[in-house]
């Protein structure tokens, strides 16, 4: 997809992944709506930022509505970046923190992209971009609410680019390993190092996906950590 001039949205910009591929898509000339709690620092004549909890649907059709009313009608691009993480075994993890992370990681998902696939299939073009993680392909201890949610992401996805390819609508699914982000802050035993990749890493790899030939489809892409334990000692 040429991105210059098109609409973005992207959710959960306050930082990491989610300001990195703002800042990525701006750099391509793209108008990028950003969705989320908590406006980033950040000032760009192409960007602006709508308050949005996706755990609501009303408050994501007030962003999407105040989106299209400023920046226009067709979005081309949605990355559905915002999501949480809360550890705890299962018989001890709170029902609020459960549902917490659900109506974040995957109603979110839905409620986004609901409103911005009919434009999408009727201009025959669009991309979401869907952020799971490498707990949505296997298991971790003491993440299952995380774990399951993540999945629900992959599963999501699997189904929908088959529902739209036939539109000329792409939808990619990206597993990241650890990322150098806030999301660990409140996982005991896990600190944040530069052994771990760069927000701007899958910034870069959600552009190589977004701009690949109409033809060409990323359904899912693992990424990780080369050495997410340092350099061997010798």
């Amino acid at each position: 997809m040429e991105l210059e001039g098109k609409i973005a949205v992207v959710t959960g910009v306050s930082k990491g992944i989610g300001l990195a591929t703002v800042q990525a898509l701006l750099a391509k000339g793209m108008k990028v709506a950003g969705w989320g709690r908590t406006a980033p620092d950040l000032q760009h004549e192409n960007f602006s930022f709508f308050e949005c909890d996706v755990r609501y649907p009303e408050s994501v059709q007030r962003a999407f509505d105040q989106t299209i009313t400023q920046l226009g009608i067709h979005v081309s691009v949605l990355v559905n970046n915002a999501g949480l993480g809360i550890a705890g075994k299962l018989d001890e993890i709170s029902v609020d923190d459960w549902q917490l992370m659900f109506d974040t990681n995957v109603n979110g998902v839905f409620y986004a992209s609901r409103l911005v696939l009919p434009e999408m299939k009727e201009q025959e073009e669009g991309h979401i971009v869907n952020i799971s993680s490498i707990a949505g392909t296997t298991g971790v201890e003491l993440m299952s609410g995380y774990c399951g949610s993540k999945h629900a992401v992959r599963g999501i996805s699997h189904a929908l680019y088959k529902e739209v390819r036939d539109y000329g609508v792409k939808v990619t699914c990206i597993y990241p390993g650890s990322v150098q982000t806030n999301f660990f802050d409140n996982i005991e035993g896990v600190t944040v190092s530069s052994n771990m990749m760069r927000p701007e890493d899958i910034a870069y790899t959600i552009l190589h996906v977004l701009e690949s030939h109409p033809n060409y489809h990323h359904v899912d892409i693992e990424v990780r950590p080369l050495m997410p334990k340092g350099k061997r000692q010798k």
